[in-house]
C-alpha cells in the first residue's frame, strides 16, 4: 500500500492524539497539517524500518519538541469534552504523551517506548508518573472485591500508592452489595470466583443496577468474561497481574468515566 494511503488510514487517530496534547481542535490539526506538509515534501522524514503509524506517532512527537511544545492551555469554551481533557494539562510533557499512547491510542509499552524513544523502563515510570499526577485531579474511593487476603492487600496497597482510598474489601456477592451501598465508591476492582462460592460478576452486575461505576476486573479466568455472550468489560486484566498495569489501567478507567460522563 502506497504511504500516502496508509497515512490518511491513521490520519483520524493522529488527529485524535494532537488535540489531546494541544489542548484544543485547531491546535492539533495545525500540527498535524505541519507534519503531512513534511512527509509530502520529503517521504524519508518518517523513521526506516517503523510501521507507517509508529513511524507517524514518533514524527509528530518529534516536531513538538523541535518547536518547543509545552503543556497545553487549559482549553476555553463550551466544549464539556474539552473540560475533562483539561486536566492533562497538569502533566508533564513526557508523562502526557505517555499516558495518551497507552491509554488513548491503544499502544503497548514497547511501542510507546519506540514512539517517545525512551526505554520501556522510562515509560512505566512515566506512566506510574502520570497515574499519580491524575490522581490528584480524580482521587476516589475504591471498593475491592476480592476473596484472596494478600492479593486484597496488594491491590490496596496499588490504589493507595496512587493517591486513591480503599472504601473496603468484600469477599462475597453480599458484602460487595453491603459495603458498596455504605460507601459509594468511584471505581470497583473484582474478581469473578468469590470466597462463598458466588460469582464476581454477578455481584458488579447487581451493583451496577445500583449506580452506574467504572469497573476493572482483576481474573484468573478471563476467558469467563471474553465469551462474547454478553457485553465484555472495557478493563480486564488476567492474574498474575503487573503492578505497573494495574496502576495504568486504574488511571485510564477514571479518566475515561469522567470524560464520557462530562461529555454526556
Amino acid at each position: 500500500m502506497p504511504v500516502a494511503d496508509q497515512v490518511a488510514r491513521y490520519l483520524p487517530y493522529l488527529r485524535r492524539f494532537a488535540r489531546a496534547l494541544s489542548g484544543s481542535q485547531s491546535g492539533g490539526d495545525e500540527q498535524v497539517g505541519r507534519l503531512l506538509e513534511a512527509i509530502i515534501a520529503d517521504e524519508a522524514s518518517l523513521s526506516v524500518g517503523l510501521s507507517v503509524k509508529l513511524a507517524l506517532y514518533q514524527a509528530l512527537i518529534r516536531m513538538r519538541r523541535q518547536g518547543s511544545e509545552g503543556a497545553p492551555p487549559p482549553p476555553q469554551g463550551a466544549d464539556k469534552l474539552f473540560k475533562a481533557e483539561s486536566r492533562l494539562s497538569a502533566l508533564t510533557p513526557l508523562s502526557r504523551e505517555a499516558f495518551l499512547l497507552t491509554a488513548v491510542e491503544d499502544f503497548s509499552v514497547a511501542d510507546t517506548a519506540i514512539i517517545l524513544e525512551r526505554s520501556e523502563d522510562e515509560v512505566k515510570g512515566l506512566l506510574d508518573q502520570a497515574g499519580r499526577e491524575l490522581a490528584r485531579q480524580v482521587a476516589t474511593d475504591v471498593l475491592v472485591i476480592e476473596d484472596e487476603p494478600m492479593i486484597a492487600l496488594d491491590i490496596e496497597h496499588i490504589v493507595e500508592s496512587l493517591g486513591h482510598r480503599v472504601s473496603g474489601i468484600a469477599r462475597t456477592h453480599a458484602e460487595s452489595v453491603s459495603l458498596f451501598g455504605a460507601t459509594s465508591p468511584g471505581l470497583v476492582l473484582a474478581d469473578i470466583q468469590l470466597a462463598d462460592g458466588s460469582s464476581g460478576l454477578e455481584a458488579v452486575n447487581d451493583l451496577l443496577r445500583q449506580r452506574e461505576v467504572p469497573v476493572i476486573f482483576i481474573t484468573s479466568f478471563p476467558e469467563r468474561l471474553l465469551t462474547g455472550d454478553r457485553p465484555e468489560p472495557t478493563f480486564l486484566l488476567s492474574k498474575p497481574y503487573r503492578p505497573e498495569t494495574v496502576r495504568a489501567t486504574i488511571s485510564q478507567a477514571l479518566f475515561f468515566d469522567e470524560r464520557s460522563r462530562l461529555g454526556g
